[in-house]
């Protein structure tokens, strides 16, 4: 399959149509036009003469420019073709008002040519179309507004007949700009991908293109530049701007040995880096590549209408025959008069508005949903994240940091409690003896070498200091009965959730550490919002004892939780939870993958695992649940504004049909209502990406 940039495609219906015909050439199954991204996707072995005759008789051609170049340059031809535009209809405009002045001063045939003409210079293209199709018999929008100017000709309606003309001129260029502009949201997301990178390579430096860098090679970042692809600082230290990535505006410090993200923007200083992934499998690349993807998702709203659309155009113009014939047949003798009023029905039987109704919308609202750090990864997710009842969240790294911590301490000998906690434990990498290293070097100590120190598998760690043994580890350690308070102490961290550190000597409790994993600080906010959202119920499933989830539920303000959960055992939570309602998922880890692709919507954190993104509907390029309100208040807007931009464009053309009855249906009238319909669906679409809403983000 071959990609192609396209240039002048302007009409949903239309690109629909070429898509079908291209389709019926010979090697052209499967080839698609993508109407959101202006972009033809093209079977091999097709005969491109074939093709571009198939573009060309709608107006829209191949561009030259190579598919992923998404320079302003690009756009050269697309403004150039809506500046004509705008040219031939206000010419048009000007002819058409200067032959309404002669029409009152002269009495011949003189204003009917410049009728003709000022209606020539803005729908020609349509008429072309038009009449080419009334030949085949082929009945689309064109078809119906050139019968529509060929009737109100005929019967000396040259005004009126060109009033038409320019107003669906008018309609079509602005149907057009409402979709390039979303197009242009979008494609403003893609521009922020790197062109260069500055090799390092035996002492030299050269630019070369992000494309030839391989995994290994050494790269130079000065201040201002893009990092060019995933990698890890060689040396340096610089705050880097990930906000293409992440959609965190606040920079991030980054020295030696740690990851950045290509895309990303260093702010000061020079940073060598070291490349871990070529572009192509970068997180940039990715993400702009699923972007692209998930605007030509289509949604089963949108899938309904095209089908709908398909076969709106042929009944109108059976309804049009109708109100010309039967009337004058049934009621009085008037043909003239009906045959207007048959012609007004074919103009109001424009599907444009109604097409239009969901693209623009559902474009909109993933781009400003991807400049907030939030991917979604095609349409039906949008339309599926606006309609959602219940969240079921992972616990570790998702509402909690996902590291332990020390938050409770009961010390009986503070004398020997954190020296002896810390010289046994600081050689360790265990991420618990970090926990406890974290909050030993609080204190105001100087802590020992171990004589002789040994692993005790199930309990902990033994050791010798200054000739006396000790012990860090849990409730097995130890072996000398306890006392009523020690055993009170430890039943009371037990109750609360907490994992249990013992320090102690051959014949007593030193003291207790009291270890969590650290809940977000955010956590209880984000509930709250999602509640504030439309979220009926926010659940936990986790593989972690009782009395810690519970803990952790109560804290953030959970409406559930299920402990004790193996993978399996939260998949089949997920499908039980999604007999009474749309459920979401959101986890980070390899075990949260199965549930993640069980739900409707899977939600997977950005800096998770590479199995739950792959798996995710949804990916929150932040570490942490910040953004998901603002998502999930976006996709209920682009919903709500769907099904009124579907209400809107059937309810006014119903209103035009309804005039018929009395016989007070116009052409003006007729064209107002599908141009009104037109404009006002799509200025309505656009309204998604205005207004930054208010993030909740972590507070370190």
């Amino acid at each position: 399959m071959n990609e192609y940039k396209l240039q002048g495609l302007t009409c949903g219906n239309c690109a629909r149509e070429m898509e079908e015909r291209i389709n019926q050439l010979e090697n052209g199954e499967g080839s698609r036009i993508l109407y959101n991204s202006s972009k033809l996707v093209l079977s091999d072995g097709v005969d491109m003469r074939d093709v571009e005759k198939i573009l060309s008789s709608d107006g829209a051609a191949i561009m030259k420019e190579n598919p992923h170049d998404h320079s302003d340059h690009a756009h050269d031809h697309s403004h150039t073709s809506s500046d004509n535009m705008k040219i031939l209809i206000g010419l048009s405009a000007i002819i058409f008002f200067s032959a309404i002045y002669v029409d009152t001063q002269l009495n011949n045939i003189v204003p009917v040519i410049m009728y003709l003409t000022a209606a020539a210079t803005s729908g020609y293209p349509t008429f072309i179309k038009g009449a080419k199709n009334l030949l085949k018999l082929k009945f689309n929008i064109d078809t119906l507004m050139t019968i529509a100017l060929i009737g109100a000709f005929s019967i000396g309606e040259w005004k009126e007949g060109t009033l038409v003309a320019i107003l669906f001129g008018i309609n079509e260029l602005l149907e057009g700009l409402g979709m390039e502009k979303a197009r242009k949201s979008m494609e403003e997301l893609l521009k922020v991908a790197p062109k260069e990178a500055v090799l390092i390579e035996n002492g030299q430096e050269r630019v070369v293109p992000i494309s030839s860098l391989n995994v290994g090679d050494l790269v130079l970042v000065k201040s201002g530049q893009k990092i060019p692809s995933d990698g890890i600082v060689a040396s340096g230290r610089s705050s880097v701007n990930e906000s293409a990535i992440t959609g965190e505006a606040m920079p991030v410090e980054k020295e030696a040995d740690e990851k950045v993200f290509g895309g990303s923007i260093n702010n000061e200083g020079v940073l060598k880096v070291r490349i871990t992934k070529e572009y192509k499998d970068s997180s940039l690349a990715k993400i702009l590549h699923l972007v692209e993807e998930a605007q030509e998702t289509k949604t089963p709203t949108e899938q309904f209408i095209n089908r709908f659309a398909k076969y709106y155009t042929p009944i109108i113009m059976v309804i049009s025959a109708l109100v010309m014939i039967i009337p004058p047949l049934l009621v009085n003798g008037e043909w003239g008069f009906w045959f207007y009023q048959g012609l007004a029905v074919l103009i109001v039987g424009c599907p444009c508005a109604l097409i239009l109704s969901s693209p623009i919308a559902i474009v909109s609202g993933i781009a400003r949903n991807a400049k907030n750090g939030i991917l979604v990864k095609g349409g039906v997710f949008l339309e599926q994240l606006g309609k959602l009842d219940t969240i079921a969240f992972d616990k570790t790294g998702t509402l909690t940091k996902g590291h332990p911590y020390v938050e409770k301490m009961v010390v009986f000998d503070e004398e020997n409690f954190f020296h002896v906690a810390g010289s046994i434990e600081k050689s360790s990498s265990h991420p618990i003896a970090k926990a406890v290293m974290d909050k030993v070097n609080d204190q105001p100590i100087a802590l020992s070498e171990p004589e002789e120190i040994n692993t005790i598998s199930g309990q902990g760690v033994s050791a010798v200091l200054d000739g006396k043994s000790y012990k860090v580890g849990n409730e097995k350690s130890i072996a000398f009965p306890l006392p009523s308070e020690v055993s009170n102490n430890i039943d009371a961290l037990k109750s609360e959730g907490y994992t249990l550190v013992i320090v102690s000597s051959e014949e007593k409790v030193l003291g207790l550490f009291g270890i969590t994993d650290e809940i977000r600080e955010e956590s209880k906010d984000i509930i709250g919002e999602l509640y504030s959202a439309g979220i009926r119920s926010a659940v936990m499933l986790t593989g972690d004892h009782n009395k810690t989830a519970e803990k952790v539920a109560k804290q953030v303000g959970l409406t559930n939780y299920y402990a004790g959960l193996l993978p399996d055992e939260k998949v089949a939570k997920v499908k039980e939870l999604t007999a009474s309602g749309k459920v979401a998922m959101v986890g980070d880890g390899i075990n949260d993958a199965p549930a993640l692709a069980t739900a409707d919507l899977g939600i997977a954190m950005g800096k998770g695992t590479d199995s739950a993104i792959e798996t995710a509907d949804i990916v929150l390029m932040q570490d942490h649940l910040g953004k998901l309100p603002s998502a999930i208040k976006i996709s209920k807007r682009v919903n709500k504004i769907i099904k009124l931009n579907i209400s809107l464009a059937l309810g006014l053309k119903l209103i035009a049909l309804l005039l018929t009855i009395p016989g007070l249906l116009t052409l003006w009238i007729a064209i107002l209502s599908d141009m009104g319909a037109t404009i006002v669906v799509t200025l309505i679409s656009l309204t998604v990406m205005l207004g930054e809403k208010k993030q909740i983000t972590p507070t370190s």
